[in-house]
């Protein structure tokens, strides 16, 4: 049985970060859906990337699908958190695998086709990439694996 103190740090974390890229993911479909470019601050490049073609995927905002991926994610953290099922903590894992493959590729056409960064973007793969290493620390530490021989 996995330990509770253990999946409740995990189980929070994960849950955080699922909802700070919720977040994130939701602010930049508002903008897309009110026609504004995003909010950058100093940095620049949020307005080339929002502009640009591959902002959408067959007419869809490629936000929407951050906006459901992350909530997915939450729903499934949530579900380890609260309930200690692993197939959830399993869940979250892949998800945040798949995850992490679409944010390298979205990352890779900011630097090398469009020439532009979006700190939003950023921000968001951030959010995948380490709720995707706390969900395989989760997975590897609460196991009921066998102390090792020694």
């Amino acid at each position: 049985m996995t330990d509770p103190r253990r999946r409740g740090r995990f189980g929070a974390v994960m849950i955080v970060l699922a909802l700070v890229g919720l977040g994130v993911a939701s602010y930049l479909l508002a903008v897309r859906v009110i026609g504004e470019p995003p909010t950058c601050g100093p940095i620049k490049g949020c307005e080339t990337v929002a502009s640009s073609p591959y902002a959408t995927v067959l007419g869809v905002p490629v936000a929407l699908f951050g906006v459901a991926f992350s909530s997915i994610l939450a729903a499934a953290s949530l579900a380890w958190w609260r309930m200690a099922d692993r197939r959830a903590l399993y869940a979250a894992y892949g998800l945040g695998l798949a995850g992490l493959l679409a944010v390298a590729y979205l990352t890779y056409l900011e630097v090398a086709v469009i020439g532009a960064i979006c700190i939003w973007c950023v921000t968001y793969a951030v959010t995948i990439a380490a709720g995707w290493a706390i969900a395989s620390a989760a997975a590897w530490l609460t196991s009921d694996r066998p102390p090792p021989a020694g």
